[in-house]
């Protein structure tokens, strides 16, 4: 084996262990929508964190996750899960809603600093 072969080699050996190591740190946090209303309605993360937020739509209809103040949208399809990585987020309140049910598919996410989970 060449000198060089064996540097690529230990270099992808070493982003394969980077990457599997940085995902396996990152915490999952999440949410159900089910008769159009999240639950947990408050969701508590850790502040200066990336996160996994995995939301399941257990309702017939599809949904939509909307959060103006976590600059997201995306579709959530019935009987289906989905992940949004979100952060790291200074402390404070982030508040998403469902764009088809704005009245009963609302929360928040309150991220802490001294967050224990």
């Amino acid at each position: 084996m060449t000198k060089l072969i064996r540097l690529r080699l230990m270099f992808a050996i070493f982003c394969l262990f980077v990457s599997h190591n940085s995902q396996a740190q990152t915490k999952e946090f999440y949410l159900t929508l089910e008769n159009h209303v999240f639950t947990p309605s408050e969701l508590k993360i850790p502040a200066n964190k990336k996160v996994k937020l995995i939301i399941f739509n257990k309702d017939k209809v599809a949904e939509e996750f909307d959060s103006f103040d976590l600059n997201r949208e995306k579709v959530l399809f019935p009987k289906r899960k989905i992940t949004i990585f979100i952060g790291p987020l200074k402390p404070g309140n982030y508040e998403y809603f469902g764009e088809y049910h704005p009245n009963s598919a609302r929360g928040v996410i309150i991220v802490e600093v001294n967050h224990v989970n």
